[in-house]
């Protein structure tokens, strides 16, 4: 599945060619193999500095800690919202295609970001009030039950889910650069007059659109978590349970800004 989350997809710790060497040492258990493993001598530093989930779990804390503390600082001054947004945008590409894992640059990442998002649900707050703690209800509600499902067995990634997420994904970046252009050639007055506008059984388009994606958003997170139970496997080196703490970041943050969006819309 390379077509996934690129915070993953550029590092070669979250491949499936990882399991090889485990699945290898995981077989053919002797006597013989039990007496060398006992007389062998203790775990060295680069043995025991493993990416573990635990440590993962750690990681992704202290990020959306600090992107809490930025959303604090947006909300108080929503200005920031542009210069935050542009800030933000950057250091993710340089997240994204960093071969290895910045902690100083993911968590320079959650900073920002959060002062982004604290901005963009104050202006949101200030027109339909009490839609950000909706918000922020519904995408707690989306990515318990995801994780939930995902721990229990009951849902994993595939290769044909993975192709189908990847089409959705391109169609809907091309309805919102169609979109964009509207509104800056003037045939729409802002980003919401096409998803209001456009109604299909009667229903807003953006209504419909917006529960395509928030469904969308939920398999990323399976995504997310797949690739760091992959890394977990492939016993990957620790720092690159910061790349699982940003993949998990993006995606609920792509989350609750479309849920954010998408009750916006159905309050028109």
């Amino acid at each position: 599945m390379a077509l996934t989350n690129p915070a993953f997809s550029n590092n070669p710790a979250f491949s499936t060619n990882g399991t090889a060497a485990a699945t290898a040492t995981a077989g053919g258990v002797n006597a013989e193999n039990l007496e060398q493993l006992y007389q062998a001598p203790s775990a060295t530093a680069l043995d025991t500095d493993r990416m573990t989930v635990e440590d993962t779990i750690h990681k992704t804390a202290a990020s959306f800690g600090l992107l809490v503390v930025g959303a604090v600082v947006g909300w108080l001054v929503p200005a920031l919202a542009l210069p935050a947004a542009l800030i933000g945008f950057m250091l993710a590409l340089v997240n994204i295609f960093k071969k290895k894992p910045s902690p100083a640059l993911i968590l320079s990442y959650a900073g920002v970001q959060g002062v982004f998002v604290g901005a963009i649900s104050m202006i949101f707050e200030t027109n339909l009030p009490g839609i950000v703690i909706q918000a922020v209800i519904g995408t707690i509600a989306v990515v318990g039950v995801t994780l939930a499902l995902f721990a229990s067995g009951k849902i994993r990634a595939s290769k044909k889910a993975t192709k189908v997420f990847m089409i959705a994904m391109f169609g809907y970046l091309a309805y919102s650069l169609i979109n964009v252009v509207l509104m800056w050639t003037g045939v729409t007055n802002s980003a919401f007059d096409l998803s209001t506008d456009v109604r299909l059984f009667g229903i807003p388009l953006g209504i419909l659109l917006g529960v395509v994606v928030v469904i969308m958003g939920a398999y990323s997170l399976v995504l997310d978590f797949d690739f760091i139970q992959r890394g977990v496997r492939n016993r990957a080196p620790r720092i690159y349970g910061w790349s699982g703490a940003f993949g998990i970041m993006v995606t609920v943050i792509w989350l609750y800004l479309e849920i954010l969006r998408l009750l916006a819309i159905s309050r028109n």
